[in-house]
């Protein structure tokens, strides 16, 4: 798998990244994602068929499925049924899913966060690793900065290493190569994209945000999450349970103190008040939404600049 550009775009969920950004990416010459959590198995298969329109048969998209959630073995299932290019998985890791994916010829991908977690991964099969520092939106699983981690991780496995986490221009991506990633993976800045998949008021959230606006909330995953201020993350930052609609019961290991699933799918929604809005760590340096072929000639105009191309 050779994409034209060394950019992986984030499997976001939910509903951030589905049909319409991941085949932009792909047409534009990266790998997109399209995010199963959040959805049902047969909406997945829907956007998966979709973007195969989209993108005419060509450039590469795979699925990321969590492992966190309690339809993960059937959406995983699902998504190699469906021929995807590959499929990657973060909040956890198993033998079983790297073994569904060997046995279908469709590579999987482990996000990891620690050097101790690619061997693992690369030793019960996985395909390649993305290494995600601290920096990253939604849920984050270390407290270590990208660029700490990502030579470690380098040294560690043999397997193709991603970086992720607070990417966001052409110099990140030519300080990742240099350390010795194959590639970056970006999501926030591909919020901010006229083809996303969430509604303008979320990504007009992007970019309106300041330094400020951004923060730590724990969510009933058990993890924290970097998301954008809002009266939502006051109400669950002080000490009371949360009244919710609805309890959507997703998850294997719950706090059940509010419902995390019922929050996305409320900010993405449109409610950006009421709902979680997660963002990475440099959300505050995005000024516009641009088209995601725009995005990604920007990021390598600045790579070429960084490392000294005409």
């Amino acid at each position: 798998m050779i994409p034209r550009v060394p950019i992986l775009q984030g499997g976001m969920g939910v509903g951030i990244s589905l049909s319409g950004l991941s085949a932009a990416v792909a047409n534009a010459g990266g790998i997109g994602i399209i995010s199963g959590t959040g959805i049902s198995i047969e909406e997945m298969r829907t956007h998966i068929r979709r973007v195969r329109v989209l993108t005419k048969g060509k450039g590469y998209v795979g699925v990321n499925v969590l492992f966190a959630m309690k339809d993960f073995a059937e959406k995983m299932k699902a998504a190699i049924e469906e021929r995807v290019d590959f499929i990657i998985s973060g909040a956890g890791i198993s033998r079983d899913m790297y073994a569904w994916g060997k046995n279908a010829g469709v590579p999987v991908i482990s996000i990891v966060s620690s050097a101790k977690l690619a061997k693992i991964s690369e030793r019960l099969g996985a395909a390649a690793v993305v290494v995600e520092g601290c920096e990253a939106g939604g849920h984050i699983g270390t407290d270590r900065p990208l660029f700490d981690i990502l030579p470690e991780v380098v040294r560690a496995v043999k397997i193709p290493v991603i970086a992720a986490g607070g990417i966001l221009t052409g110099e990140d991506l030519a300080k990742a190569l240099k350390v010795g990633a194959s590639g970056v993976q970006i999501g926030t800045r591909f919020v901010a994209s006229e083809e996303c998949d969430a509604p303008l008021a979320f990504k007009q959230k992007y970019v309106d945000a300041q330094e400020r606006d951004i923060m730590m909330v724990k969510t009933t995953v058990g993890l924290y999450g970097r998301a954008i201020k809002n009266q939502f993350t006051e109400l669950i930052n002080s000490v009371d349970k949360v009244k919710i609609a609805k309890c959507h019961d997703c998850l294997k290991n719950c706090s059940y103190r509010f419902c995390t699933l019922d929050s996305l799918l409320r900010s993405v929604g449109g409610d950006v008040e009421n709902g979680l809005v997660f963002a990475g760590a440099r959300v505050q340096d995005i000024k516009d939404i641009l088209p995601v072929q725009q995005i990604i000639n920007n990021i390598m105009e600045e790579y070429k600049k960084a490392v000294g191309f005409s």
